[in-house]
């Protein structure tokens, strides 16, 4: 009897070290099948010879997180909230592991900078993203831009008004997809302010995303607030610039509301939908194809 339950005891220990080294065997697996990212840090996007201050040295620098294992991967450039006079780069979690690399910028900032230096920045890294991206493995036809409330403003200023891009010999429409998130759609409130104009008075110039409207403009997704819990009327201002593309015939401008969600609350969510509305360019992209 004895040496039944020994022969049992010994059979169980040899079934429990099997499923040990299966379950090991299994996890190795699984890391090696999932999709590695490398992370760049600093990188400067002005050329040493076009810096000219210690503050936008440290400024004017992004981040580049990028797939390592896959090529003509999309791209995401982020631009950071915070009024144009606060915040900082960042790589946001909700697009880390998507398969698509993100590039996170920093740009200088009110009082230190003031207009159209924010956009010029913006400009700059946008450019050095198209230059330099194939090289780390992407498509430079995939590039989307992106950004919370003072990075949504510079998102649609780049993508709407194509001067910017064009002193890179860019063409904004080689874009292919903005995405901002609560954005000014008129000017920046800090903007006015350098002008000595209060928040609350509303203006439309040339560093309006609406003054630039037109027809053929890259894919344009407008993502809001609730309405009754956004600063400043941005539901409004994004809705009449949605209003405004439609008349002036661009086919492709969206508009997203997120209800019970306030300005800042209304980020989180609205990833759901950039990730899902780029998804469905590269689709529709590749059908194209």
């Amino acid at each position: 009897m004895t040496q039944i339950k020994l022969l049992k005891s010994v059979h169980f220990n040899w079934l429990i070290r099997v499923l040990a080294v299966l379950i090991s065997y299994l996890s190795l697996s699984f890391v090696a099948s999932a999709e590695p990212y490398q992370l760049k840090t600093n990188i400067s996007y002005y050329p040493q010879s076009q810096i000219s201050t210690d503050y936008q040295q440290s400024q004017s620098v992004l981040d580049l997180y990028y797939p390592t294992d896959k090529k003509s991967f999309a791209t995401i450039v982020w631009f950071h909230g915070g009024g144009l006079r606060g915040g900082h780069k960042e790589i946001p979690q909700a697009l880390k592991n998507q398969g698509f690399a993100v590039a996170g910028v920093g740009y200088r900032l009110f009082p230190k900078v003031k207009s159209p230096v924010y956009i010029q920045d913006a400009a700059a890294a946008t450019a050095w993203v198209f230059q330099h991206i194939e090289a780390f493995g992407g498509d430079k036809s995939k590039i989307f831009i992106a950004g919370h409330s003072a990075g949504g403003y510079l998102t649609s200023m780049l993508g709407l008004d194509k001067r910017w891009l064009a002193k890179y010999q860019i063409d904004a429409n080689d874009i292919a997809g903005l995405i901002p998130f609560s954005g000014h759609a008129i000017t920046h409130f800090t903007v006015r302010e350098e002008r000595g104009i209060k928040g609350e008075q509303p203006i439309v110039d040339d560093l309006a995303p609406l003054f630039h409207v037109r027809a053929d403009a890259p894919p344009f997704i407008l993502i809001t607030g609730d309405r009754n819990l956004e600063m400043l009327g941005r539901y409004e201002e994004n809705a009449f610039l949605w209003r405004m593309m439609k008349v002036n015939g661009h086919q492709n401008t969206q508009l997203f509301e997120l209800q019970g969600y306030d300005h800042g609350a209304m980020a989180q969510p609205a990833f759901h939908i950039l990730i899902n509305q780029i998804n469905q360019l590269l689709q529709d992209k590749r059908v194209a194809e």
